[in-house]
């Protein structure tokens, strides 16, 4: 297990693109819409890391309502797993909170799944895994 990438929650990926670029002295790696989430992900690669920026690209999605309740930045840590089902069901007998009953598709060619901040100190865990 490793860290795959930080997500940042922005108001304006565009915005967000230009100010990560400058910061990272890096352009994008990959960009992406996952419709399913309506949510536009810009990567930039860090070393074994990635540092993703996450845009709403619809106003009831849940990027759109975490920033306008939270505001912009970290929205969560995403962890690398070798099998996201034996994972998922090992934190359950741990007695952690699953937010999703089954992995779904996500950015980045990964199967994601979400275990609730309120067990993690605060911080919104995603665990991933590459598709096959």
């Amino acid at each position: 297990m490793h860290i795959d990438h930080i997500g940042i929650a922005v108001g304006d990926i565009k915005k967000a693109t230009e100010t990560y670029s400058k910061i990272l002295n890096a352009s994008p790696t990959k960009t992406e819409v996952v419709e399913s989430e309506k949510v536009e992900t810009v990567f930039f690669q860090t070393g074994e890391s990635k540092v993703e920026l996450l845009g709403a690209t619809d106003p009831d999605s849940v990027i759109a309502k975490y920033v306008d309740k939270k505001g912009e930045g970290l929205h969560h840590v995403a962890f690398e797993v070798d099998d996201i089902h034996a994972e998922l069901d090992r934190l359950r007998e741990e007695g952690f909170t699953i937010l999703n009953e089954k992995p779904k598709n996500g950015a980045d060619n990964k199967l994601v799944a979400f275990v609730h901040p309120k067990n993690n100190h605060g911080v919104l865990v995603e665990l991933c895994q590459t598709k096959k």
